[in-house]
């Protein structure tokens, strides 16, 4: 009989990287998984887990979807002339029926759509993007104030223990 793998996650998604402001920036809608289309030099350093999000953002262009502004770093062990460019925009693989509905969605209701989180699921690369709308200064005042009372409440119920 053959090992069986051991994955870091359920479902075998290893994760590469997470886009720590989007959560802060943005109230989610809904969440959508979407493949990329990388050369060698890119995986090579994303399994390093050389990735910055950035100012990283999602364009929706004539019947495509593109991953914009987030940086790969190059690759270490690679000539100076196989590089590939680390800001490049980036294809992100969606069905046609989910890049329309993500259109429509943009242009009827004013949200956006963000890049959330990088990872690997089965050897491939995918990336989390999420349907969001802007918080405010007020929302985000309101979730650190939630956050601080759950963290206190949970601190109470520990010394009662």
């Amino acid at each position: 009989m053959g090992k069986k793998k051991k994955t870091s996650a359920p479902g075998g998604r290893k994760t590469i990287g997470v886009n720590k402001q989007a959560r802060r920036l943005y109230e989610f809608m809904e969440t959508l998984e979407a493949g990329l289309s990388l050369v060698g030099t890119e995986v090579k350093s994303l399994r390093e887990g050389r990735v910055s999000f950035k100012d990283g953002y999602v364009r929706l262009k004539d019947g495509e979807a593109w991953l914009v502004g987030v940086h790969i770093a190059p690759w270490d062990h690679t000539g100076a002339f196989d590089q590939h460019d680390p800001e490049r925009p980036r294809k992100l693989l969606l069905h046609k029926y989910e890049i329309q509905r993500l259109q429509a969605r943009v242009d009827q209701k004013g949200l956006t759509v963000v890049p959330v989180a990088l990872y690997f699921k089965q050897g491939r690369v995918k990336l989390e993007i999420a349907l969001g709308r802007g918080k405010n200064v007020h929302d985000r005042r309101q979730d650190i104030k939630d956050r601080d009372m759950a963290r206190d409440t949970a601190r109470q119920l520990a010394a009662y223990k």
